[in-house]
């Protein structure tokens, strides 16, 4: 081996192990992700419900009116999510009177009436604030520098709420301190943190220059470590608070964190940061520079990016992700933009309606309030076959979402194919792998495949797809999507499309016994079982065969009265409020 050469390696390694400990380590972890990421959260059901929120006014009166109106016109919303700001400070846990007067009784009737509060916080401890009254607070952050509370002894930083210092998780008189401000709002019942992107901000800038390692009480600590810090310490706190407690955090959010934002336990609620209200990230490189700018990371992006990152989330290991509904920024919301973002997300673990933008859907269009009130509903109805998937991949199987081959396609759960029409278009290619397929608005063909076609989907309609086999269990409580009424409610209502073979299906409960269903189909007669805990249901069962008698534990079931078969859709529905075993007997 010549000099030249040996010189040329050293080089090269040289300049290796200076991009890693400069870089790749302390920003990403790299090589030691996989240690990082814990079992994943079994997230409650709530948050599988729809969320909403607003950031152009931010006062008490304005979310009452959002409420109050989505109310009026019957669209679904469990969570409501407080963005910033809220506080007489950022993260001062203070609530802004000004903002939110009478807030204790305000926050207290949000919960007797069923909502689920999540309010915004992130790491930091200002010296200025943006955005707010007070603006100008030195004192406050010289407290908190003087003490000790602050990594980097205080040095400050800018982020795009002021200029101030990171708390430091390792000390313990600075979490006592922390953790006594937050209790304020932990005492009003929240239910939730939205956990905004700080932490990946932490670094020291010398001379121009970024280095991704800071001093705290426990020694020098990387960007890396001090964001598992923040994601991991504030979901457990919040958990010890309320064993409902969720964290909203980024997972994916484009290149900037390949390694993902927070670590798999603690991420019950994902999203995947801030996009414009744009279709296709290639028509935003026209823009100005100043415009290309989100309010959190510098970056680009639309519809098709906030797929993109979704996507890449899922096959990296995140479960519950969603993205803000027609985007988070920009001009108005296009509302064929609006209508098709809102019919992706219902196939998301997160429904998340919200950001700048008209949210008020009865001040849209009727075509866009008619269209994203069905899907929410559908979305909300929807609860128990997400569930599954979140115990599911809590144990360590199945998730809710599995990147296919297709363009962004995806199975949702192990049942739901998705092709998400990601452009301005009505035509979208669908290509499905192997199996036999029913399209989820008309279910009336079976195709077969593989095969890959290009259809036209009118904006009431998305291209979604059942596998034959499947088992889907809903909650169904309006009419909405056509599969039920509001009689429904109280039933658990069991979408069936049998095949030859035999096949289960496990409602799980938070708080009590599943519910197994399982069938199995031998040509001339079809048997369903329903075990485990007893509970009111309907069976939705696709049939090509009207059929001749059923027995329910060797009852005979009387036609019109416990059972009816629609010759248009081919669809056998059996409504049960109570048995005694729960096996039924189909003969056809």
């Amino acid at each position: 081996m010549n000099t030249f050469f040996k010189i040329t390696l050293a080089v090269i390694f040289s300049l290796f192990v200076i991009a890693y400990f400069y870089f790749i380590f302390p920003l990403w972890g790299y090589p030691f992700n996989s240690q990082r990421h814990g079992q994943l959260p079994l997230t409650p059901a709530w948050a599988l419900e729809c969320w909403l929120w607003e950031d152009d006014v931010n006062t008490a009166a304005f979310v009452d009116e959002l409420l109050d109106g989505y109310k009026e016109h019957d669209i679904p919303v469990r969570t409501i999510l407080i963005d910033s700001p809220w506080a007489y400070r950022y993260n001062d846990f203070d609530v802004d009177t000004t903002l939110y007067p009478d807030y204790k009784n305000w926050f207290f009737n949000l919960q007797d009436e069923g909502y689920r509060v999540v309010l915004w916080m992130t790491t930091m401890v200002n010296s200025y604030n943006k955005d707010l009254q007070l603006k100008e607070d030195p004192l406050w952050y010289e407290k908190a520098k003087s003490k000790g509370y602050l990594v980097s002894d205080g040095i400050e930083n800018k982020w795009w709420k002021g200029r101030g210092g990171f708390i430091d998780y390792t000390n313990p008189d600075a979490m006592k301190w922390w953790r006594g401000m937050q209790q304020k709002v932990f005492d009003l019942g929240i239910d939730g943190w939205k956990l905004d992107g700080t932490a990946t901000l932490f670094w020291k800038n010398i001379a121009g220059i970024p280095f991704f390692y800071k001093k705290t009480a426990s020694g020098l600590m990387t960007t890396r470590t001090y964001m598992d810090h923040y994601y991991r310490d504030e979901y457990q706190h919040g958990l010890r608070q309320n064993p409902e407690f969720v964290t909203l955090s980024r997972s994916m959010d484009r290149s900037f964190h390949p390694e993902g934002f927070a670590p798999f336990d603690a991420s019950p609620v994902n999203w995947v940061g801030d996009q414009k209200h744009e279709w296709v990230t290639s028509e935003m490189l026209k823009e100005a520079k100043e415009d290309k700018v989100d309010i959190a990371l510098e970056g680009i992006q639309g519809f098709e990016s906030a797929i993109t990152s979704i996507l890449k989330s899922a096959e990296m290991g995140y479960n519950v992700i969603g993205s803000d509904i027609a985007g988070f920024s920009g001009g108005k919301i296009p509302p064929r933009l609006y209508i098709r973002w809102a019919q992706f997300s219902t196939f998301n673990g997160l429904f998340l309606n919200g950001g700048h933008g008209e949210r008020r859907l009865w001040k849209r269009s009727e075509e866009e309030l008619n269209i994203i009130r069905e899907y929410s509903w559908l979305h909300t109805e929807l609860v128990p076959y997400m569930y599954h998937y979140v115990v599911s991949a809590h144990e360590g199987g199945f998730g809710l979402m599995q990147p296919i081959e297709g363009k962004y396609h995806y199975m949702f759960g192990e049942s739901l194919l998705v092709a998400p029409i990601y452009q301005d278009r009505l035509i979208n290619e669908v290509k499905l792998p192997k199996g036999k397929w029913r399209y989820w608005f008309d279910d009336t063909e079976l195709i077969e495949g593989p095969t890959t076609f290009k259809q036209e989907f009118s904006l009431e309609e998305y291209p979604v797809y059942i596998k034959e086999g499947a088992i889907v269990p809903m909650h169904i409580k309006r009419a909405y999507t056509g599969i039920g009424k509001p009689e429904d409610e109280g039933y658990l209502t069991f979408l069936i499309y049998p095949d030859l073979e035999e096949s289960n299906f496990e409602v799980f409960r938070e708080k009590d016994k599943s519910t197994v269903l399982t069938y199995k189909n031998l040509g001339k007669n079809l048997t369903v079982e329903i075990s485990g805990k007893q509970i009111p249901h309907i069976l939705n069962i696709k049939s090509q065969n009207k059929p001749s008698n059923i027995t329910l534990d060797g009852k005979l079931l009387l036609e019109e009265v416990d059972y009816n078969y629609n010759t248009e859709t081919k669809k056998l529905q059996i409504k049960t409020s109570s048995y005694r075993d729960g096996l039924y007997l189909i003969n056809f």
